[in-house]
């Protein structure tokens, strides 16, 4: 994931040497990590105390230091799990700007409890892109899930709202609603944003489940404003963080957490179905450093 940030630390520790230089280093590639300065120098004041009292003199000491700085720092415990609530349908509703992998994410999730034989309802609340509803709509027959859309151009409260009692009608244990990619600078479409969680209230009974934000992990140090705007709009309940195959720059979730505390919940590393997984902090620590 961090592939280029890891590079940049074994030329550090390369030099054999624990000095300022390397803590240099060390914070600049950080911070080309998009992880955020404030969280940067956090870690590397943590790592000059373990060095100090621990009395680490090897670059494999310095990497286990780092490993646990990050690991440490997604302590979301049982969080980190998707909600599931006991009185079905349980609604999940996916917001984030366009690109990002909204409605591909809702086909890999559908696809996932499926096959985990729940009853799945996909809500195509994306109706400013025709693309979209066609696209869940295909991720709906390859997955087996129920689908309700709409023209585009429609309303899209309104089908989320249909989407939501349609589950209900029809025993669904899950409803996933797509929305349409909100730049987070639009007021004016943010405000839509909340109309749309309004009406999952209304025809739910309670909020939903889980406003899951979809972020691209390559946005970087933009995540941040994305996580604040959403979460000021549509009461954002955890992250999905797409694109991790590529050459990633996913330190700017480091600084979501510590600002936001709202749980990664799932990350995508390919295209197929399978590739979408849970968030587990160990792991994702881990990959960084191999």
């Amino acid at each position: 994931m961090f592939r280029k940030l890891m590079e940049r630390v074994d030329r550090a520790l390369g030099r054999g040497v624990i000095d300022e230089d390397l803590y240099e280093e060390l914070e600049e590639a950080l911070l080309q990590a998009d992880v955020g300065v404030r969280t940067a120098q956090q870690m590397l004041e943590e790592l000059r105390g373990a060095v100090r009292s621990e009395r680490i003199t090897t670059p494999d000491g310095i990497k286990d230091r780092l490993q646990e700085a990050i690991r440490s720092r997604f302590d979301q415990k049982a969080e980190s799990a998707l909600f599931r609530n006991m009185a079905p349908p349980t609604v999940y509703l996916f917001v984030g700007v366009n690109g990002v992998g909204k409605t591909t994410t809702i086909g890999k999730l559908a696809t996932r409890l499926v096959k985990d034989g729940r009853k799945v309802v996909l809500g195509a609340g994306d109706t400013f892109r025709a693309a979209a509803v066609e696209q869940l709509e295909l991720w709906a027959k390859r997955s087996g899930a129920d689908f309700v859309g709409a023209q585009p151009g429609a309303d899209p409260a309104s089908v989320v709202f249909d989407a939501i009692v349609a589950g209900k009608a029809r025993g669904a244990d899950y409803v996933l609603a797509d929305t349409a990619g909100r730049q987070h600078s639009k007021a004016s479409l943010m405000q839509e944003l909340s109309k749309v969680a309004r009406a999952v209230e209304k025809a739910h009974g309670r909020a939903a489940d889980e406003v899951l934000l979809v972020l691209d992990a390559n946005t970087g140090q933009n995540a941040i404003r994305q996580a604040e705007e959403f979460t000021a709009a549509a009461g954002v309940t955890g992250l999905v963080l797409t694109k991790l195959d590529g050459t990633a720059r996913g330190g700017a979730l480091l600084g979501i957490w510590e600002r936001f505390r709202i749980p990664i919940k799932l990350v995508g590393l390919g295209e197929k179905p399978e590739d979408l997984r849970d968030f587990k902090p160990d792991e994702f620590a881990r990959q960084i450093f191999d």
